[in-house]
């Protein structure tokens, strides 16, 4: 099983999260870690916008705690003048919060907007799901003068509305006395482990990327073939080896020079795709413009709607000195339900020194692996006490139970 995930799905470690942290800590963390290392004034942030799917309330966004913990930390209202707000589409949502963000600093050029991701992959333990499990957040500042990329106006997207992955609330029947499964009573529960279909899933993704991909080329006026264009492809990664599996059927109509019909969705058989997939010219493709980008994932898991964003930072912090101010990278998003976008970014001079800030393999090696039995227990939410001890990060203190007038409220506090 392991030489089958590292050589198939290109895992090897997934992220999962300790008893003090959640989907508000990690953003915290991002968005203070954004504004120490930039040397921001936090005041003169606009607007902060959370892409997630791991949402911790129905109504206060969870966007919102993070705020407020790097406001603790700091000892005054720094963001009083700053909109926040949560966006939701599965994996595409922080993508949605990076275009919004593009508009409204187009739009006036003097804001600063920061977009953060931050997601917790988990499924059902023995699940077809479980090995692509993760977790963890990236924040990045949208300004009219970027220090690392920019983004031309233009998106490629396509939508269809899909149940190929979705969290609802489920009716579970539960006895009050024993706290067991039974048919005495029905309660509305929200679980944070999803109801999918893998194998839909991936077509969803397939037909999806195709659509919006080609649907940006006729957009952008581009004749020329798209990946050929792009020095790098950043896609969204359920798991690492997600993105070379899933373009061979884009790759293959280009090289085909096939415009798709948009009345059907079947272009190529299975067998012509694992061909192309297994050619040396293929194989030459994906070394040169999509391997860099899935390194990281393969040491994290899927992080949802963060994990867009980490395949260019793997991208950047491991091809570094091969790529100069103006390439050109291909960003090819997937949520489910389902939506895709494709985009461009333009490197622009001096991003060198912001890729210098990322610190990629400092902060992968500065986990504590644990062992399987420790892994269930965390799944179940049967540890209490955190597994490693938090250190100069927020940490959840506790949630409020059942003999509190404010049941469930979240405290959060800063560990130096």
């Amino acid at each position: 099983m392991e030489i089958s995930l590292k050589k198939g799905l290109g895992i090897e470690k997934m992220a999962f999260l300790d008893v003090h942290e959640d989907t508000a800590t990690m953003a915290a963390n991002a968005l203070n870690n954004l504004i120490e290392k930039n040397a921001i004034d936090p005041s003169n942030i606009d607007r902060i916008l959370l892409g997630t799917e791991s949402a911790l309330d129905s109504s206060k966004p969870t966007a919102t705690y993070a705020v407020d913990m790097v406001e603790q930390k700091l000892g005054k209202r720094v963001f009083r003048h700053s909109d926040v707000v949560d966006m939701t589409f599965a994996c595409v949502g922080a993508v949605d919060a990076l275009q919004n963000a593009l508009v409204q600093v187009r739009a006036n050029p003097q804001d600063k907007v920061v977009v953060i991701a931050s997601d917790v992959a988990k499924y059902d333990l023995r699940s077809p799901g479980e090995y692509t499990q993760g977790a963890g957040a990236v924040a990045l500042l949208v300004e009219s003068d970027p220090q690392l990329m920019s983004f031309n106006s233009i998106f490629g997207i396509s939508f269809k509305s899909e149940n190929d992955f979705f969290k609802p609330r489920r009716q579970y029947a539960v006895n009050e006395a024993t706290q067991k499964y039974t048919t005495d009573k029905f309660l509305q529960v929200y679980r944070e482990e999803p109801v999918f279909d893998g194998q839909f899933s991936n077509q969803c993704y397939q037909d999806r990327i195709r659509e919006a991909y080609f649907h940006y080329k006729k957009k952008a006026s581009i004749n020329e073939t798209l990946h050929e264009r792009w020095s790098s492809l950043i896609f969204h990664l359920p798991y690492a080896s997600h993105g070379k599996r899933i373009f061979t059927e884009i790759y293959q109509l280009e090289k085909d020079e096939r415009l798709p019909d948009e009345t059907s969705d079947e272009f190529y058989d299975f067998d012509t795709l694992k061909v192309l997939a297994r050619s040396d010219e293929y194989r030459e493709f994906v070394n040169n413009k999509i391997k860099s980008a899935q390194l990281a994932s393969g040491q994290i898991g899927n992080m949802y709607a963060a994990s867009i964003f980490m395949s260019l930072i793997s991208e950047l912090f491991y091809k570094k000195d091969d790529l100069k101010s103006g390439d050109i990278f291909g960003f090819i998003a997937y949520g489910s339900g389902s939506k895709a976008k494709v985009f461009e970014g333009h490197l622009v001079d001096g991003f060198a020194c912001t890729v210098d800030k990322f610190r990629l393999e400092e902060r992968l090696a500065n986990r504590q692996a644990i062992d399987f039995k420790t892994y269930e227990q965390l799944h179940r939410k049967a540890v209490k006490k955190s597994i490693n001890q938090p250190q100069h990060e927020f940490v959840l203190n506790n949630i409020a139970g059942s003999d509190h007038p404010l049941i469930g409220k979240r405290v959060y506090t800063f560990v130096y």
